[in-house]
């Protein structure tokens, strides 16, 4: 059904006569569909009774109006990841944030312009652990008539890499509440949901893109696991990278690219060794002592005329801890900045932030498994709350007492982040936002700090892209790691990768108005408290205040 529909728009957006090429409608109706897995059965929440869930298309300007209906017994919500969501914050869909959940029963339309953006994003539940099944792709085909800046490919493959537990995810996340220490990891990786051939399930089958020798491909990547970094390789093949989160970049060659949680890679791949069948595989990054699902998603990339029966050409991984590895293909990425895609960095800042993010030990009488202590995560010391009314609303309708704007631009005690812990590792909790003006300019440094473990936090930023403008290992050291600054052409994205015992510093420009969430895109950390959120003001111009809220939007 979804390659009719997909097909049906392509015909109307080259003959728009025929189709209306603005409004893109879908329904999503999530329910409840027992999924089979590794030779076991469960039942899942998912959208259309899809894992992954169906592809949504569309054009960069059109208006993208999703109807979701909650058949599940789980509150529910979406977000549309990496989309701006100018002006219209009610439809960027974290639970409590910007909206409350929709209820089991209820039905909420997200209603949403894509500006000034093309390429892959995706959607993705965010609420609970529910994202663990309910996610798809997004994706922004540019304006007609208006080509890639680079080679048009022949073909393309939207490609998923996702985590599958036996149990559910739901048990699995309030078992680790209850005990106060760190879940069970998954038990395998998926590809476009199959794990592919895994030893104690030879039923087990995986995922196979057919390819026709001499054509080019581009595959839409996209890392919806949980908790987990992923390597990506074909086999036999390099990859050539032209675009990440939805912003082009200079194109280069690549064996094996790196993707985080929440992170969508576009690569072309041709399809030049002229026959056979080649795996393709997605396996761990992890440069931490923190255990990860160290099982490989395998699929297979099939030559058109290839017996099924042939031998597959397999490839080895990287190390789980290959950091070079990563290191080599994260600082590789450039942003395109050319003419038509210039990379508008900011120059000047009126915001210098820092934020330490990581781990902390706070008391838990229940937890006796954490021996009265629990396992959080914070940023700036301060793990985040979450509230019982969505800040949005409390915000637009002045309603008091449920956040507070102290939160603080600066850690609220100094000590060797990435050396001699403190001896004190707890933190505090609060439902705190930062404010900043519209229009105003923020720098921000995200800090790794080593307590409990150094690790990487991929940060994710709602309602706005970012310029990845240094990084570096150890402490940010504040009087000459800004001469390295790359402002020219930096990468843009809207999840980066704070390095394990290092840093990242980004910028961006507060043109959004409304209450926009950022936290670790390791959905356990998420539930820890690794987050806070950005309140941006109204401006002064017609088109620079908050919209008022739609007539649907869920009540609490």
């Amino acid at each position: 059904m979804e390659s009719w529909l997909r097909i049906l728009f392509l015909f109307g957006c080259l003959f728009p006569a025929f189709v209306e090429c603005r409004i893109r409608r879908y329904n999503f109706n999530v329910m409840m569909k027992t999924t089979t897995r590794l030779c076991s059965s469960k039942p899942i929440a998912t959208v259309n009774g899809k894992f992954p869930g169906p592809t949504i298309y569309a054009r960069e300007g059109d208006t993208v109006l999703v109807n979701v209906v909650n058949h599940a017994k789980y509150n529910v919500s979406i977000h549309w990841h990496g989309i701006r969501q100018l002006r219209s914050g009610w439809s960027d869909g974290p639970a409590y944030i910007t909206q409350c959940p929709i209820q089991p029963g209820q039905n909420y339309v997200y209603n949403f312009t894509i500006t000034g953006q093309r390429g892959t994003l995706f959607w993705h539940a965010h609420i609970l652990w529910l994202r663990a099944t309910m996610h798809g792709a997004l994706v922004i085909l540019p304006k007609l008539r208006v080509p890639y800046p680079f080679p048009k490919p022949d073909h393309e493959a939207v490609i998923i890499l996702a985590e599958w537990w036996k149990s559910d995810t739901e048990a699995v996340i309030n078992q680790a509440i209850k005990s106060g220490l760190a879940p069970n990891v998954s038990d395998a990786h998926t590809i476009n949901g199959h794990p592919g051939t895994i030893s104690n399930c030879p039923s087990q089958g995986g995922y196979t893109l057919s390819v026709d020798p001499g054509k080019s491909y581009m595959l839409r990547v996209i890392n919806a696991a949980l908790n987990e970094e992923l390597f990506f390789k074909i086999a036999g093949h390099k990859m050539t990278v032209v675009e990440v989160d939805a912003t082009y970049v200079k194109p280069f060659k690549t064996d094996t690219i790196i993707i985080a949680p929440g992170q969508t890679t576009n690569v072309i791949v041709t399809a030049d060794q002229g026959s056979g069948k080649y795996m393709v595989a997605a396996s761990p990054f992890m440069d931490a002592p923190i255990a990860v699902d160290n099982v490989t998603a395998t699929a297979t990339l099939h030559y058109s005329g290839t017996l099924a029966s042939s031998i597959t050409t397999l490839t080895s991984t990287p190390p789980k801890n290959a950091t070079p590895v990563a290191n080599n293909f994260v600082d590789s990425l450039r942003s395109l900045n050319s003419k038509k895609y210039p990379a508008k960095v900011p120059k000047n800042v009126d915001h210098s932030l820092f934020f330490t993010v990581g781990l902390g030990v706070n008391p838990c009488p229940t937890c006796k498994q954490g021996n009265g202590s629990r396992v959080v995560a914070s940023i700036n010391n301060v793990t985040f709350t979450m509230p019982t009314v969505a800040l949005l609303q409390a915000h637009f309708f002045g309603i008091k007492g449920v956040y507070t704007t102290d939160f603080p631009p600066n850690p609220p005690f100094k000590f060797n982040y990435t050396g001699t812990l403190p001896t004190n590792l707890a933190t505090i909790s609060g439902t705190k936002v930062y404010r900043l003006p519209y229009n105003a300019t923020v720098q921000l440094v995200l800090q790794d700090t080593g307590i409990i473990s150094p690790e990487n936090h991929p940060i994710h930023l709602h309602g706005f892209n970012f310029f990845a403008v240094g990084k570096g290992v150890g402490n940010f050291n504040p009087k000459t790691d800004p001469n390295n600054f790359n402002l020219v052409d930096p990468v843009e994205r809207n999840t980066i990768g704070v390095p394990s015992g290092g840093w990242v510093a980004i910028r961006f420009r507060a043109d959004n108005p409304g209450v926009w969430f950022m936290h670790c895109h390791l959905e356990i950390h998420t539930t820890w408290g690794l987050k806070m959120a950005f309140l941006v003001d109204n401006g002064k111009g017609p088109n620079e205040s908050l919209l008022p809220p739609p007539k649907d939007l869920p009540k609490c």
